[in-house]
């Protein structure tokens, strides 16, 4: 079975409904999917006044929830599958701690959504898609004491790993459709200056994918009774 933890923010619940039917949709294994939602982590307690979504420092105990055994995807919850979530799962490499798609780039755009701060930072965006090693030693650093005391800096920039054990991922795995543009070949979509379901993100490049998601999210078969 596949852990999958997602970034759940109530501020846009709708974003991690609909990330989830796409995974299960079109995945060929089991999955457990993990909201990573502030109210069910009742061992750790938020301090950081500076994050953008409700899940922006948690992510990191993914480890720690994972009780450091085996192997799990943490992904943002303004994310899209167009593919099966078991072919990133069978990229892992056992002689990393982490795997991240590598962006370089800088954001096109100063503010996110809901008025959010958009900085440009070194990898920004590597954490928001994440194979973790969980029991791989250089993770027993994330205990939740670290996570809570520990800047967005040193945590999104990985600095508790060396360079060498943090591995690559195709960008396809991650891709920006609101920073990029289009791609036809991308396997997962990061809408990652504002999900669709905010108007002013609602026609952002390839957004009419996640709307058609979000009408199977929400389908139900119904019965047509005879009328008397």
């Amino acid at each position: 079975m596949i852990p999958i933890f997602i970034g759940y923010d109530p501020r846009e619940a709708v974003a991690y409904h609909v990330c989830s039917n796409s995974i299960v949709r079109q995945v060929s294994q089991p999955v457990s999917l993990n909201p990573l939602a502030l109210r069910n982590l009742g061992f750790y307690v938020e301090k950081h006044t500076d994050g953008s979504n409700h899940f922006i420092y948690s992510r990191f105990l993914v480890p720690h929830l994972m009780e450091h055994r085996g192997w799990a995807i943490f992904m943002d919850g303004d994310m899209l599958l167009r593919d099966d979530i078991t072919r990133l799962w069978e990229l892992r490499d056992p002689t990393k701690a982490v795997m991240v798609v590598k962006h370089d780039y800088k954001t096109r755009m100063s503010e996110k959504y809901l008025g959010s701060k958009n900085e440009n930072y070194p990898r920004k965006n590597w954490s928001s898609v994440v194979l973790w090693n969980c029991e791989h030693p250089a993770n027993r650093a994330l205990t939740p004491e670290f996570v809570q005391g520990a800047t967005g800096a040193q945590l999104h920039r990985f600095t508790w790993l060396e360079d060498e054990l943090i591995g690559e991922l195709p960008k396809v795995w991650n891709w920006l459709p609101d920073e990029f543009g289009a791609n036809p070949e991308a396997k997962l979509l990061h809408f990652t200056l504002g999900t669709p379901c905010f108007h002013e993100f609602a026609t952002t490049p390839m957004a009419d994918e996640w709307h058609r998601e979000r009408m199977l999210m929400d389908y139900s078969l119904q019965r047509i009774t005879p009328q008397p």
